[in-house]
């Protein structure tokens, strides 16, 4: 008798979850609850629909969209039949949406109302978009199908969607990077990936039925999506937050007995200067996870203190489906106060099913001193399929079954990792290397800094020097001098800034991420004239 393997796939975790918990509230968005065997229905009406406008295994469907339970549909309801989901980052330009709807071939694109003016000023550049459907009342807008998404469903077949995968490495979602240094590459997450990494998430986290998340981070960011697989396996309640906003989000914690939420350093930043935190009740809270950049250990420790929660760091990459590490503790340490807060900070441990290694330049793991630094690669079933369409630079990242992320770090005796900065980021003064992070860190313990970013500028003697651009809190003044004398309790003379401009915000890019790019080029713009 032969065994029956069956493929893995995110989808069986809605499966589970209507089976297991039919009548329990999977979703709160706005006004609109939804049990777990409502959401069942309408993704396999989403899918019925796909099916019948002739959307076929493998091509790509794009949503344009805030968080919002129709966006957390598309993640079940597209890779259902077959097809890849494309979810887009809402701040990018309509230069960027043209040139990632083409190239990946979109065949139909589902988005918001806000969206319409843009979509409709690059709509007759698109090559293989023709179908737009909208998420939201009828507008009657000529170039929209006429039917609506919500119309699309109550019109489309109740039955439950026969099962169409047979190979778990077909591709289910695509990605686009960020491209802060190059043009927007797609990154190809398999079936089998997202159904690993969700299972070891899982693990690491401890993710329970009785959780309660609020989606503070945009489902179509690296720290936003996976949660749409964890949670729902496990039959926890995903609660929808369109946009951040510090009170919003309290109100919801309060009012829907929040137990976990994600936060990127930026809003934790926002939360932490305006949230009048005493106002509400935030006794359900018990884990902030903090992700997407490096984290200060004073912002850890300020999390738990005014939360009264537990917080914890990860780091991974939209090429890792995303997460590769979790600042775990491990009891045995017994850590506490100030090292507990530097160990939580940290990037962490290795999750299960994932091997992660820091290499030198020849590819031989650096030593376990938490001082030697190299490249963080990995190997794992957590590792995209690839490039779209650029089977060139996936050759480049992926080399010898080991994906080099191209993030610097250490580790030490315990096998925490620490990034220390990206590899095009790394400073060299003289011949030192110097991490910008290590420097923004130490700016960080500084009271008066709200933000900041270091970037290496050039200097006739050193080569090149460290230079920080730093946004002081509104109730804060404060002098480079001042700056300069507190980094020296810290670093090392040669890594202090050589100068200080304060700024009133710094730029950013569609994902939040401070793009450094753009506070380099004021100098070597300079340098070029005085070259010239």
């Amino acid at each position: 008798m032969r065994i029956m393997i069956v493929p893995l796939s995110p989808s069986m975790f809605l499966r589970r979850a209507a089976k297991l918990y039919p009548d329990k509230i999977g979703v709160i968005c706005g006004e609109r609850r939804f049990s777990y065997q409502q959401l069942s229905q309408r993704v396999a009406r989403l899918s019925h629909l796909l099916s019948q406008m002739g959307v076929k295994r493998g091509e790509v469907v794009g949503f344009l969209s805030r968080n919002c339970h129709r966006l957390l549909e598309a993640y079940y309801g597209v890779v259902q039949v077959g097809a890849v989901l494309l979810p887009l980052n809402i701040r990018l330009t309509a230069e960027d949406f043209l040139y990632i709807l083409n190239h990946a071939d979109a065949k139909v694109l589902f988005l918001e109302p806000d969206f319409l003016p843009l979509i409709e000023s690059l709509r007759k550049n698109l090559i293989s978009t023709k179908a737009f459907f909208l998420l939201g009342d009828p507008l009657g807008v000529d170039w929209l199908e006429p039917l609506t998404y919500d119309q699309g469903l109550e019109q489309a077949n109740p039955d439950p969607f026969p099962e169409q995968l047979e190979d778990e490495n077909e591709v289910a979602e695509l990605f686009y990077t960020s491209g802060t240094t190059d043009l927007p590459k797609g990154v190809m997450l398999t079936h089998r990936n997202l159904y690993l990494h969700a299972v070891s998430v899982m693990l690491a986290l401890q993710t329970q039925e009785s959780d309660v998340q609020l989606h503070t981070i945009p489902l179509y960011h690296a720290n936003g999506w996976g949660v749409t697989h964890t949670l729902t396996c496990v039959g926890g309640t995903h609660v929808m937050l369109p946009r951040f906003g510090a009170n919003a989000l309290l109100e919801l914690v309060e009012r829907e007995k929040v137990t976990t939420f994600n936060l990127v350093p930026t809003m934790a930043t926002l939360l932490l200067k305006e949230a009048d935190v005493e106002r509400y009740d935030l006794s359900s809270l018990r884990l902030i996870h903090m992700g997407g950049s490096a984290v200060p250990m004073e912002m850890v420790k300020a999390l738990e203190e005014r939360f009264h929660c537990n917080c914890s760091c990860g780091y991974g990459l939209t090429e890792t489906s995303p997460v590769l590490t979790i600042s775990l503790t491990k009891s045995y340490l017994r850590e506490a106060g100030e090292a507990r807060y530097r160990r939580l900070a940290m990037t962490g441990l290795e999750l299960p099913g994932s091997e992660v290694r820091v290499v030198d330049r020849d590819g031989r793991d650096v030593p376990l001193d938490g001082k030697s630094v190299g490249e963080v690669i990995t190997r794992s079933n957590v590792v995209m399929k690839g490039y779209w369409k650029q089977p060139e630079e996936t050759v480049k990242v992926i080399r010898e079954g080991w994906f080099h992320t191209g993030d610097m770090a250490t580790i030490d005796p315990e096998s925490y990792i620490l990034i220390v900065d990206r590899l095009k980021d790394i400073i060299v003064r003289g011949g030192e290397n110097i991490s910008s992070i290590e420097v923004e860190k130490a700016l960080y313990a500084h009271p008066a800094v709200l933000e900041c970013a270091v970037i290496a500028v050039p200097d006739s003697k050193w080569g090149e020097v460290p230079q920080a651009f730093v946004v002081l809190k509104e109730e804060y003044s404060c002098t480079a001098q001042e700056l300069r004398r507190h980094c020296r309790q810290f670093l090392a003379s040669y890594k202090v800034p050589a100068g200080f401009e304060f700024v009133a915000s710094l730029p950013r890019g569609g994902t939040g991420k401070i793009l450094k790019k753009m506070l380099r080029e004021p100098y070597w713009l300079k340098l070029e004239k005085r070259v010239h």
